[in-house]
């Protein structure tokens, strides 16, 4: 009996974990530039001395779905969002070089140019760029960065800057827990390249609302089925123990 249950507890477990990870999923369903996770469930014999007859459940992310989602028009300037496969290099929290297909760019008042959550954009060198005080702001098709200084006729446009532009392979990113996409280790560099960026637009999330959803009522429906498991090895445990009574 005690198989058995262990058995259902683990498989509880394990959905639960995947519950999860579906309902951050969900959860994140508007939020621009989201990537979904994928959930995998397999089975793993438990290894030591003896035959392998027992095999757990386990919950697996193996990996994210990196594939675009839908471009929505805002009309704002310094939202952007790449073609192509194309990546736009910020400076995550850890320092460390993260990869975005979008940003809801602003410029702060020390001038320094972030995303919509405080992250440092960087240029084709891989530094975080700083706008000089400026009547307006224009990012080409080439992620080019134009100002009008604000001491300068409205029509002297002058190039200051480039985003940083990256095509990596979607096999050779992963995604962190803080939720960026990072090179692997051992991945080549990302070198600069030549993406089409969409200046007054977003990407939203590649989530599927209905998909997930249909896959929540799915998971419930397979935790309920492994606590049937374990009130049947209690109903079980319980005949038992009322035959011994019997002797």
């Amino acid at each position: 009996m005690d198989r058995m249950l262990y058995i259902a507890m683990s498989g509880a477990k394990e959905v639960m974990l995947s519950q999860a990870n579906n309902a951050n999923n969900l959860a994140n369903a508007n939020t621009d530039g989201f990537k979904k996770d994928f959930n995998v469930f397999r089975a793993q014999h438990v290894e030591g001395p003896g035959w392998e007859s027992r095999a757990y459940s386990m919950d697996e992310r193996p990996a994210t779905d990196f594939s675009a989602g839908a471009i929505k028009v805002t009309g704002r300037e310094l939202d952007v969002v790449t073609k192509e496969d194309g990546y736009i290099g910020i400076q995550a929290p850890d320092g460390s070089e993260a990869f975005v297909r979008t940003a809801s760019m602003q410029v702060l008042e020390n001038g320094d140019l972030v995303d919509v959550k405080g992250n440092p954009v960087l240029n084709e060198s891989g530094t975080p760029i700083n706008i000089p005080p400026t009547k307006s702001i224009t990012i080409g098709d080439d992620g080019t960065i134009s100002i009008v200084p604000a001491d300068s006729p409205s029509n002297q446009l002058v190039i200051l800057d480039r985003l940083r532009l990256a095509k990596p392979a979607a096999g050779d990113l992963e995604k962190g827990l803080d939720g960026y996409a990072r090179l692997k280790e051992g991945a080549p560099e990302a070198l600069q390249e030549n993406v089409v960026v969409v200046s007054g637009a977003l990407e939203s999330s590649n989530v599927n609302t209905a998909e997930a959803l249909v896959n929540m009522i799915e998971l419930s429906r397979k935790y309920e089925l492994q606590i049937k498991m374990m009130a049947t090895t209690k109903s079980h445990a319980q005949k038992s123990d009322s035959l011994l009574s019997i002797r």
